[in-house]
């Protein structure tokens, strides 16, 4: 379970965290995720935040289901988005073989490490054949709590090592990205596109 602490900050600052995220361009990233999917095809955008991504989905004519932790935060969304946010906590995530992508942008990083194995095992049987995983987190080997929230930090190789169990998914790629955010280019990146094989 994500902490209450992280679940409260953004409860808390849902607005100010929507207003920071939701015009930050990142056409670059999805476009890199849905050019990996057809036209139609069905996205569960996992931690959705503000409704960005979800959003750019739907009108580049994808079906989509967005999911937040954050009561405040799918309130927003749904207003945003024009779709129901579903208020959900990562590890409740049941569903088998419904999607052909999955978006956890920014999202899974609040997962203590231990948690991760299960909440990424749940994504992937929440995949069809073939299907494929977007996630990021902040660059490092940092675990525990940093401005009010809980993230658990990854380098490529930390990364490896956590998913080497789950014998159908593989890390199709990998890349750096400095925030996109203004001011906080010096924030590295760790970006993961994962397939079911």
């Amino acid at each position: 379970m994500i902490s209450n602490k992280t679940i409260d900050y953004y409860n808390e600052n849902a607005k100010d965290f929507v207003q920071g995220t939701i015009s930050v361009d990142f056409t670059k990233v999805q476009h890199k995720f849905i050019d990996k999917l057809e036209k139609g095809d069905y996205i569960l955008d996992f931690g959705c935040g503000s409704g960005r991504d979800t959003k750019y989905f739907i009108d580049n004519g994808f079906k989509v289901d967005a999911i937040d932790g954050s009561e405040e935060l799918c309130k927003l969304a749904s207003d945003y988005t024009g779709i129901n946010v579903k208020h959900m906590y990562f590890q409740q995530l049941s569903v088998i073989d419904k999607y052909n992508g999955i978006w956890a942008c920014s999202s899974i990083l609040h997962l203590k490490y231990k948690e991760l194995v299960r909440v990424i095992e749940k994504m992937n049987l929440a995949l069809k054949q073939n299907g494929i995983i977007y996630t990021s987190f902040k660059y490092g080997d940092f675990e525990g709590e940093r401005n009010g929230r809980y993230f658990t930090d990854m380098t490529e190789i930390s990364f490896k090592k956590l998913v080497e169990n789950i014998k159908d998914l593989k890390i199709e790629e990998y890349w750096i990205t400095s925030d996109v955010r203004p001011g906080r280019g010096e924030e590295k990146w760790l970006n993961l596109i994962l397939r079911k094989i």
